[in-house]
């Protein structure tokens, strides 16, 4: 599809590309947790051991894989249906460029998608329940951990409730997504708001990144950096140390009366013979201000 990557820009590739749609189609059934497929099997078994616990952490974790399971089957449908099953909405040169993969990535991709079909049905045993050996001795459980002995025992409605949401996930992508003339129930503020990814990007930027831009434009770098940062660090004291400079060096007028003037002042002060380091501030600015 000359490097698409958009599903917006597919649709209608069921024909062109059959057997990565079966391939598709094989995987999206088993990241649903369709029955009898992989996905089934590894998928109700976390979510069974989980509700097993009969706490409310346990029950929150269980309703919110449930829900994620909803979720998925959504997704992995609208997929199907927007690059595979829907008309075309592409250029036309990407359909006449379209091909099925290389061997190299077809023959893996058959060899997963056989896996998923009947490596959890075939193998679920080994694995899953009371007394399965699979695993041997590589894994410690105590006797205390009866957890595996609860999920056994679930009501079957606890067990069947992500199937019937997986199940809802994919209806309801069927309905919005390939027969959306006939699905009034999604209104157009709704369908911006899920459009939108629950505008948690714009949330996102006017509470955290529009914030922090400003502070560390206006603070950060004009007060801190340019400002505090500036006024007492290098460059600061390159300006005092010029103007230092620029006022001492006033004081080499040339004139021989001056230099006279400084070396009997200076004189003077040695041999006022000063008791502190307080009496010595007092008449250095005096000197000072009179050559100024």
């Amino acid at each position: 599809m000359n490097d698409e990557q958009d599903m917006r820009k597919l649709g209608g590739l069921a024909r062109s590309l059959p057997l990565t749609y079966s391939l598709m189609l094989i995987g999206s059934l088993s990241l649903m947790g369709f029955p009898f497929l992989t996905g089934y099997y590894s998928k109700d078994a976390i979510l069974e051991l989980t509700f097993a616990h009969f706490s409310i952490k346990a029950t929150f974790a269980y309703w919110l894989g449930a829900l994620s399971a909803l979720c998925t089957a959504f997704y992995s449908f609208r997929l199907l249906i927007n690059t595979f099953l829907s008309n075309p909405r592409g250029p036309r040169n990407n359909y006449l460029n379209a091909h099925e993969p290389l061997p190299a990535m077809m023959i893996p991709l058959i060899i997963l998608g056989f896996g998923s079909i009947f490596v959890g049905y075939l193998f679920k045993d080994l694995v899953i329940g009371i007394g399965t050996t699979g695993l041997g001795n590589s894994i410690y459980v105590s006797g205390e951990h009866i957890t595996l002995i609860n999920a056994e025992f679930l009501s079957p409605i606890t067990k069947q409730i992500p199937v019937i949401l997986s199940i809802l996930g994919a209806l309801s992508a069927i309905i919005l997504y390939w027969y959306r003339p006939a699905a009034p129930i999604l209104s157009r503020n709704i369908f911006i708001f899920l459009s939108n990814k629950w505008h948690f990007d714009a949330i996102y930027n006017n509470l955290i990144v529009k914030p922090l831009f400003i502070w560390g434009l206006d603070v950060s770098y004009k007060v801190l950096d340019k400002g505090l940062i500036e006024a007492w660090g290098p460059t600061g004291i390159i300006k005092l140390f010029k103007y230092l400079t620029s006022e001492l060096s006033q004081l080499q007028s040339g004139q021989v009366y001056n230099y006279a003037l400084a070396i009997i002042l200076f004189t003077t002060l040695i041999s006022l013979n000063l008791e502190s380091f307080s009496d010595t501030l007092f008449i250095l600015p005096a000197i000072i201000f009179f050559f100024l």
